[in-house]
């Protein structure tokens, strides 16, 4: 189950990268495109933050 979450968590981190340049590049909406971005590397930071092991 915890595979399948951190699966759709990137795929979702992806499309919202993609689709931040996207906006950014195409549409010229700057602050719409940064958020969402932001919101994508955010979902890899707990992705990265829940496959590291510590110890």
């Amino acid at each position: 189950m915890t595979g399948t979450i951190l699966s759709i968590l990137m795929l979702a981190g992806l499309l919202l990268t993609g689709g931040g340049l996207y906006v950014m590049l195409k549409l010229r909406d700057r602050k719409r495109g940064a958020l969402m971005i932001i919101a994508g590397l955010v979902m890899f930071g707990n992705v990265a933050i829940t496959v590291v092991p510590f110890g």
